[in-house]
């Protein structure tokens, strides 16, 4: 699985590059929930994608170097408000072509398989979320079988 990531955000990324977007893969589903609802603190960024709030606030601040999102303070110490700039603004149309191109990419490579990669992607994703990999690692561990 580590080796399947790996070759499709290599080549993601590279196409990003050729397309003279300076982008990271890890940034679209930031970026994409910042154009849904305009800012958002990073706790509640990471309920509605899905990853940890370390990996979020790890990609915050990655996009903030690269000055794409802006922070400010939240309600209390601990809340930070993300916004994007009006760099990642101008980036959105050139990104939104790139998006096409990889979801055709992707369709293209679906076809080609025995049973579509998002399909299975989702199925696995789906099965992990009802019964998460290290609980079947452990009841595996103590079956006579193993």
């Amino acid at each position: 699985m580590r080796h399947l990531l790996e070759l499709l955000d290599r080549d993601v990324e590279a196409a990003y590059k050729t397309s003279g977007l300076t982008w990271r893969p890890r940034y679209t589903p930031v970026l994409r929930l910042l154009m849904a609802d305009g800012e958002a603190s990073i706790r509640s960024m990471s309920r509605r994608i899905a990853i940890s709030h370390s990996a979020v606030s790890q990609t915050v601040s990655q996009m903030a170097r690269d000055g794409l999102v802006e922070l400010r303070p939240g309600s209390d110490a601990r809340e930070r408000i993300v916004a994007l700039t009006d760099k990642a603004r101008d980036m959105i149309p050139a990104l939104k072509r790139q998006w096409a191109a990889t979801n055709a990419a992707a369709d293209e490579l679906d076809a080609e398989l025995t049973a579509p990669l998002s399909r299975i992607a989702a199925e696995a994703i789906d099965a992990l979320t009802q019964r998460p990999f290290g609980e079947r690692i452990r009841a595996a561990a103590l079956s006579p079988e193993v």
